[in-house]
């Protein structure tokens, strides 16, 4: 009675030294593919700790860049003046000078407040400041004068008639406008 579908039967490998040099190959196998992988392992571990590094030297670099900006921001505002200043100076002391002579005629004291005038107007010039001066006759512009009053005159309308006050600008940007009368529509 025996039924061949009830029990399986194993059948025994044919060959021992066979069975045994095939786990052999199949551990040996293992082996390589768990020494590659460790390999790869040690690699990865390896590429990890230099971006690790790369990524705090350039975490440092890019804080050393935002200290050193702020440091410069911080000079520049502090001695933002300093150019303007030195340039004054020499008006400073043309000052000094003409209030030092007692017995100094009055064309020279003119003459000395001429000069300074000049030193003056040459260290605003030299730091980007513009006088504003239109000329009798030229369109009155709203942006860099301002009007006193409106004046009959045989000039044409809305032009400045005179200059009461220069004005002055640094990079385009109105400091004080000129002030002006303007002719008046005929």
């Amino acid at each position: 009675m025996s039924d061949n579908n009830s029990i399986p039967i194993n059948p025994a490998p044919a060959d021992p030294m066979n069975a045994q040099a095939q786990t052999s190959a199949q551990a040996a196998n293992e082996g390589d593919a768990l020494a590659q992988v460790q390999a790869e392992l040690a690699d990865l571990q390896a590429k990890n700790a230099t971006l690790a590094d790369q990524f705090l030297r350039a975490k440092a670099d890019a804080d050393n860049a935002r200290r050193r900006a702020e440091e410069e921001i911080s000079k520049a505002r502090k001695f933002a003046v300093e150019g303007f200043a030195d340039s004054l100076l020499p008006v400073v002391d043309s000052l000094e000078t003409g209030l030092g002579l007692q017995d100094a005629s009055a064309e020279q004291i003119r003459e000395g407040a001429q000069a300074t005038l000049r030193q003056l107007l040459a260290a605003l010039e030299r730091n980007k400041v513009i006088v504003i001066n239109p000329a009798a006759g030229s369109k009155f512009d709203p942006h860099q004068q301002q009007a006193i009053s409106v004046v009959p005159s045989d000039l044409e309308a809305n032009t400045v008639v005179m200059v009461l006050q220069k004005g002055y600008s640094i990079a385009e940007r109105v400091l004080r406008p000129a002030l002006v009368t303007v002719a008046a529509a005929k």
